[in-house]
């Protein structure tokens, strides 16, 4: 799926008071990537934390920010206790490894030298790649916990001399607020980001300062880097036979749906869409733009391309052509 972002429920590295309701807006819009800290809430509340996200489908994430070892290792045991799909930062790998082994828990440490709170990454570029060649080195790693934009080195340059320098996914955190730093994260060749802060405060560029706003702007200009905003406008079934469309669509399933409400934010692995409104009237959200189809027009939504149809009205009936999934042999 490209460049991932991670939606983080903190404020100043603490998982912000109100978690739970800015994880239900999150979850609305197709986050899949969401995250908290070890610091903010009681464990019991973390574990509730945990569950929703995993029940809403999305991958759970907690990063640590524990300045000595003792608080490291008892952030490493609530990870484990709470169940956390990826434990991100600490810098300790030694202590936390044997506490994770045996759990389905990806790790993505810290490489370099972290002090404060919040969390600044200090050493030269040299100093931070041979701290990230280590530590990727080490069994029961998955990939690094970069803090770039918390260091006081040229930031694209450490960005991309880690990522050159592991076979391993590198994830960047630390104030990123812009569509430019998304960018040249994309650039050094990062798997992906965490924001947190600037969504919950309202400073990334978007229509508005609420949650809803930054992350629609967000999940959107992620969409747009990785080529999964979709090109394609709608059309009316008149226009597309005076313009002489008439493929032959093979391995094609027909098949009649009938939306009430809105379905859920999705997008096809294998294979474009039509959407052919036969009754009734058909709003199909993107990240980037919505599309009204009306009676006796259709829309095509390509493979990759995230999407939600919501039916304007009681009901909208709708013939859908879908390429089959390819067979498993």
């Amino acid at each position: 799926m490209g460049l991932r972002f991670i939606f983080m429920l903190t404020r100043n590295d603490r998982t912000v008071p109100d978690a739970s309701q800015q994880l239900q807006t999150a979850l609305g819009l197709g986050v899949r990537h969401i995250g908290f800290k070890d610091i903010g809430l009681p464990l019991e509340q973390l574990k509730g934390l945990n569950a929703a996200i995993k029940a809403g489908g999305a991958t759970s994430y907690l990063e640590v920010v524990s300045l000595d070892r003792e608080s490291e290792i008892v952030s490493a045991k609530a990870a484990a206790e709470i169940g956390v799909d990826v434990l991100l930062g600490g810098t300790r790998v030694d202590d936390v490894l044997p506490i994770i082994n045996g759990t389905a828990i990806q790790y993505f440490p810290f490489p370099g030298r972290i002090t404060g709170h919040p969390s600044v990454l200090e050493g030269t570029i040299e100093e931070i790649v041979e701290s990230a060649k280590a530590i990727a080195g080490r069994a029961g790693v998955h990939g690094l916990d970069l803090l770039a934009y918390r260091s006081a080195q040229n930031v694209p340059e450490l960005m991309q001399a880690v990522c050159a320098a592991v076979s391993k996914p590198v994830f960047i955190a630390g104030s990123i607020a812009t569509p430019e730093r998304i960018a040249v994260v994309q650039g050094a060749g990062a798997a992906g980001f965490t924001i947190g802060t600037a969504a919950l405060d309202g400073k990334y560029p978007a229509d508005g300062n609420d949650v809803p706003s930054q992350l629609t702007a967000i999940i959107r200009d992620v969409a747009a880097l990785n080529k999964h905003l979709s090109p394609i406008r709608k059309k009316s079934l008149a226009a597309a036979f005076a313009g002489g469309v008439g493929e032959l669509l093979n391995n094609t399933q027909i098949k009649v749906a009938v939306f009430k409400d809105a379905s859920n934010w999705s997008f096809r692995a294998h294979g474009d869409e039509l959407f052919f409104v036969h009754r009734g009237c058909l709003l199909m959200k993107f990240r980037d733009r919505e599309e009204t189809i009306e009676q006796g027009e259709f829309i095509v939504v390509p493979r990759g391309v995230e999407h939600c149809a919501v039916a304007v009205g009681e009901e909208c009936e709708v013939l859908l052509a879908t390429a089959a999934a390819p067979s498993a042999e």
